[in-house]
């Protein structure tokens, strides 16, 4: 098997899961580069890695570099990304800012792997709410065509970074000792035994940014801009880790109970977990405890709407960091190897 030279851009919580799972997959590198603002150490995993500054001349012999991703103008994948692909490496982009460029493919690979075939350089990785989503949706599409979709979303802190999880533990600490709560700097307000209906800027519609990535990411990796998609809610929850998804649909071909959780079972990367007559509780449903740690999409608690006969509701939970990050970038980059798409 061919090896291959990798680049990990960023050493936040997203780039040492992917430093993690670059390991755990075994993903041919015959070296891996790790790329910050400045030079030190990190252990991930009990493993060393000597951090280098992000230069053009970094990129030099690299065949994959992952982009761990600051969003914004001031990205490092935009600022970098298309200086490493001259230079050879074909980038994977977590951030935001290439993900609707109609010349960069944003891709799951389980749902529309074969995008990468019209990469010219850059590939998307969707956003994290985003990747669970379509997982979910893709079987019903294609067997049943949806035409309707509504979402609401419970989203970990892990989702706005380090400083998320360090807030909502420092007020939960703060909480559980009567102590008072610091003014928040990640949040717009306290998360702790908190629920906050907002993640992202408002538009003028009154939809956030969020919830727009829900409807734009969705209509391209599908390719079909005719599901009519209504972003419910994108809500902050306090949960560490893993992203939770209640989900309406409708089909042009009714799709049974039964039906849906055939279909989800013969998908890579779902597992179904909707025993609620069961007799083990943790296994009736899926929690974002149990989704922590695993690459994979969990559905459960489906039902067939009951005024509609084309409706089906159902639970989707997955790691944001993992699925929704960094193992769907390592997935992308070992279908590229796949689909020989990798300079050698």
């Amino acid at each position: 098997m061919s090896k291959y030279e990798v680049a990990v851009v960023g050493v936040g919580a997203v780039g040492e899961e992917m430093l993690r799972v670059l390991s755990e997959h075994n993903f041919p590198a015959s070296n891996i580069r790790v790329l910050a603002r400045s030079e030190r150490t990190i252990s991930v995993d009990g493993r060393t890695y000597q951090v280098q500054a992000t230069t053009p001349e970094a990129f030099d012999g690299v065949d994959v570099a992952l982009f761990a991703g600051t969003e914004g103008e001031k990205g490092a994948a935009v600022t970098f990304g298309e200086e490493a692909v001259r230079r050879g490496a074909v980038v994977i982009d977590n951030g935001a800012d290439f993900r609707m460029r109609a010349d960069v493919p944003l891709v799951v690979p389980e749902v529309n792997g074969e995008a990468l075939r019209n990469h010219k350089g850059i590939i998307a990785n969707p956003n994290c709410s985003t990747a669970q989503l379509v997982m979910a949706l893709k079987p019903l599409h294609d067997f049943g065509k949806l035409t309707r979709v509504l979402v609401s979303t419970y989203q970990a802190v892990s989702g706005a970074g380090s400083g998320g999880v360090a807030e909502l533990k420092a007020q939960t600490k703060a909480l559980a000792a009567g102590e008072p709560i610091a003014p928040p700097s990640t949040f717009s307000t306290q998360i702790a035994a908190n629920v906050i209906p907002q993640i992202g800027g408002f538009d003028d519609l009154g939809y956030t940014s969020e919830e727009m990535k829900l409807v734009h990411e969705t209509h391209k990796i599908l390719g079909d801009s005719t599901i009519q998609i209504t972003p419910m809610i994108t809500a902050r929850v306090p949960v560490v880790l893993g992203h939770s998804e209640a989900v309406y649909v409708e089909t042009e071909r009714p799709i049974s109970t039964y039906e849906a959780r055939r279909l989800w079972g013969d998908f890579p990367g779902v597992v179904v977990l909707d025993e609620i007559h069961g007799k083990n509780v943790a296994q009736a449903y899926p929690t974002p405890l149990q989704a922590a740690g695993s690459d994979m999409t969990f559905i459960g608690r489906i039902r067939q709407d009951v005024s509609r006969p084309n409706g089906l509701v159902f639970w989707v939970v997955s790691d944001n960091l993992r699925k929704g990050a960094a193992s769907n970038a390592v997935q992308i980059a070992e279908k590229l190897v796949e689909l020989d798409l990798l300079r050698r």
